[in-house]
């Protein structure tokens, strides 16, 4: 058993019956998804889920999962996903998958927003390891951008695997961009917020309640509730 399998797993256990729960995207969140099907079926767990995007919904399907489309839930008792980066002050950065509308729409609507990570995704600053995903209007991207590059940043639209520009569900482009070391995140988070023609951004700031890190074999959980706990 792997980290993300380990820690997956152990995130189950805060399931509890009658719960709506959100499900998150990637490759920890494939695996949490995995352990709740197992749960459901040999314990009879009763439970309703949402998915954070496509990919995710039929993962939950192909499982037998209990699903809801999102448009039919007002909030969630918990949702689950991984990150890509967890600041010191557990701020997360997400959206490699580009469904940041999706994903942080969940993160807001739920009582108990979990994040699942590594050691690898510990970082002393947003944007050490990955552009930051900044999900745009596609009239608007070029204006957006120049707007970006005012405000220090350099990045260019996604590109998909497949070819041609990379789309998010809900129709909209990504711009990748990184910025200059000066500006932190909560700066970043101020101003991308601001920019008309900016649908949604990576940068998950005072979002995540509780942080599951699994180090050495070892699940460390970190609960953040009202204030920031940084990690060990």
């Amino acid at each position: 058993m792997n980290d993300k399998e380990r820690v997956a797993k152990y995130a189950t256990q805060k399931v509890k019956n009658g719960m709506v729960v959100g499900l998150g995207t990637g490759s920890t969140a494939n695996y949490f998804i995995e352990a709740l099907a197992y749960r459901i079926k040999h314990e009879s767990l009763d439970v309703t889920t949402v998915a954070s995007s496509l990919v995710s919904m039929l993962k939950a399907q192909s499982l037998n999962i209990p699903i809801k489309a999102i448009e039919h839930i007002e909030s969630l008792d918990l949702y689950v996903d991984g990150a890509d980066e967890v600041a010191p002050d557990n701020t997360l950065l997400k959206g490699q998958g580009a469904d940041l509308v999706r994903e942080k729409l969940l993160a807001r609507s739920s009582k108990q927003f979990i994040v699942l990570v590594d050691s690898s995704k510990r970082v002393g600053r947003i944007g050490e390891k990955f552009s930051i995903p900044i999900e745009v209007m596609p009239f608007a991207w070029q204006i957006v951008k120049l707007q970006l590059e005012q405000a220090g940043g350099k990045g260019e639209l996604r590109l998909a695997e497949k070819g041609g520009l990379a789309v998010s569900s809900a129709g909209n482009l990504i711009i990748d961009m990184s910025f200059d070391t000066s500006l932190n995140s909560h700066r970043l988070n101020v101003i991308l917020n601001g920019l008309p023609g900016v649908v949604e951004h990576g940068i998950f700031q005072d979002l995540a309640d509780t942080v599951l890190l699994v180090e050495n074999d070892e699940i460390k959980e970190l609960i953040i509730g009202s204030k920031s706990l940084e990690l060990p």
